[in-house]
């Protein structure tokens, strides 16, 4: 959220709840009385639109675009801000799952899709297996090592820092991390 984006009064809206209907009717005639109440009402008004629909501003798909990317820091999702709107939404949404599945290899691959909008490819030297005979070889490579490969349209060097924040965030923390970014082909529209 920039400094220049605060929430304040809105021009022209009403209040769902007025606050000259309530005062006693010794007051009802008083345009004084009225004309101070229904200042009041046009502060409060913003306030009690956002009170009315307070639901709204927890659900990312309907929040307002400044408020979903605040509310991405509650949840901890994985955004810097530089993301197109329609991709903040979702990975504000995906968040809380996202920590369940966090360190893992589903996980890193869908906190990739979310940022960078592609799926990558993870290769790791890890394994799990079961043999029969007792002292049979172990799976996988005995030093950990784990290499993503990115496939961007345009691989720029402002994603440099981004992508070394998610994955150094996303991949399982004991696993040493190599990353190889190229570019995707583009497809010709026919």
């Amino acid at each position: 959220m920039t400094a220049a984006a605060h929430r304040g009064s809105v021009d022209g809206l009403g209040s769902s709840l007025p606050l000259g209907t309530m005062l006693p009717a010794v007051f009802a005639d008083d345009d004084l009385a009225q004309r101070f109440v229904g200042g009041l009402d046009e502060v409060l008004a913003p306030i009690l639109n956002v009170l009315d629909c307070l639901d709204t501003y927890f659900d990312p798909a309907l929040t307002p675009a400044d408020f979903a990317a605040w509310l991405g820091t509650w949840v901890g999702a994985e955004t810097d801000g530089s993301e197109p709107e329609a991709r903040l939404r979702a990975a504000v949404a995906a968040a809380v799952a996202l920590h369940r599945i966090r360190g893992t290899r589903r996980g890193l691959a869908e906190a990739v899709r979310l940022a960078f909008g592609v799926v990558p490819d993870i290769t790791e030297s890890g394994g799990a297996d079961w043999n029969a005979r007792p002292l049979g070889p172990f799976p996988g490579a005995p030093r950990p090592r784990l290499h993503v490969t990115l496939r961007l349209l345009d691989p720029t060097a402002a994603d440099a820092h981004r992508r070394e924040a998610l994955l150094a965030a996303a991949r399982p923390a004991h696993m040493p991390y190599t990353v190889e970014v190229t570019a995707a082909e583009r497809t010709p529209w026919r």
